[in-house]
């Protein structure tokens, strides 16, 4: 695995130092309803991402998620001020503003959605390993998916082909605890989902998602295997979200406490803490990487905000190849 140095360290707090405050904004300016319908934020699963991105090769694998999935994207390389205009629903944005929240997406970048569907990214997942294993690409495809998801009856059909055809996938099961409002402990009659993995001889294990650390060793190990022809890899990344599990969440289900609890482990300050004992950075040095964080944030928020809608046209351009098809009755 590639050292985790004062570097790295200074990297991922800034990175998702930056993660968290993108997402916050989001969520200011939707209360503001500049943002529209559904908003599922990362706050406190940084640490996953991070730890991700250090044991992939970016450029040759790929990454492929559910809805909570703004801040991918930019980890994978895709400008921020693209997905914050995509969410304002402007056509600077990744799709030109017809994604929207729940549909970020880069060919260019490897990321391959955002997916409104519970669960129907976890064989899409599957099915892009295959395309890289089929061409001889020696790529590795991260598929996540939430703890609801899990439940789902296409993780058994990927699972059972992943392993048939010994596919260069690592499905990542972020368990923040909660499927919308339905906690793990009501779901299912055992807490530890990466079993699921046991009844297809796939490797799994628990992995401590709130440090980046351990979940950069537990990529890295998955990746190497994948990579290296050992076939696929099913972690469950034990995570905490402190959000709801959208904008219109009023979170009944679990008590203020608990979040508290969690959030004396933040990721984001598990990393500062580190860069603190081991004098990687001084204060002053921190509140610079602080205040480059808030303007690049600003800096976002401008460009969506300056940026014009998309015009009706565009509804047809980009639906239809065809510019006679003769089901439109009219041209705008």
């Amino acid at each position: 695995m590639k050292k985790i140095t004062k570097e790295v360290y200074l990297n991922w707090y800034e990175n998702m130092l930056f993660w968290r405050k993108f997402e916050d904004k989001l969520a200011q300016v939707y209360i503001q309803q500049k943002v529209r319908g559904f908003l599922h934020l990362y706050n406190g699963q940084e640490a996953i991402l991070a730890g991700a991105l250090h044991a992939m090769e970016l450029g040759k694998d790929k990454m492929i998620t559910a809805y909570r999935n703004h801040v991918q994207p930019i980890g994978m390389g895709v400008d921020p001020k693209m997905v914050m205009a995509e969410l304002y629903g402007k056509e600077t944005g990744t799709s030109k503003g017809m994604g929207g929240s729940m549909h970020i997406f880069s060919k260019e970048f490897g990321f391959y959605g955002g997916h409104g569907i519970v669960g129907g990214q976890i064989p899409l997942g599957a099915g892009i390993a295959f395309a890289d294993k089929y061409f001889k690409r020696d790529g590795v495809t991260l598929t996540f998916f939430g703890d609801g998801a899990a439940r789902q009856g296409s993780l058994h059909e990927a699972f059972n082909l992943a392993m048939l055809w010994n596919l260069p996938v690592v499905f990542c099961v972020e368990n923040n605890q909660y499927a919308m409002g339905t906690s793990v402990e009501r779901s299912a009659n055992h807490t530890d989902i990466h079993k699921l993995g046991d009844g297809y001889l796939m490797p799994n294990k628990p992995v401590d998602a709130m440090d980046p650390v351990a979940c950069a060793e537990a990529f890295d190990e998955a990746i190497t295997r994948a990579r290296t022809g050992g076939g696929p890899t099913f972690l469950e990344l034990r995570t905490y979200r402190y959000r709801g599990h959208s904008m219109s969440d009023a979170q009944h289900y679990r008590t203020k406490e608990e979040v508290a609890e969690y959030q004396k482990i933040d990721p984001i300050t598990q990393v500062l803490d580190v860069i603190k004992a081991k004098k990687y950075a001084t204060d002053e040095e921190v509140e610079a990487i602080n205040k480059r964080v808030k303007d690049k944030v600003a800096e976002c928020q401008k460009f969506a905000e300056e940026s014009p809608f998309p015009k009706t046209q565009q509804l047809y351009d980009m639906v239809y190849e065809q510019e006679d098809y003769p089901f439109i009755p009219h041209k705008l």
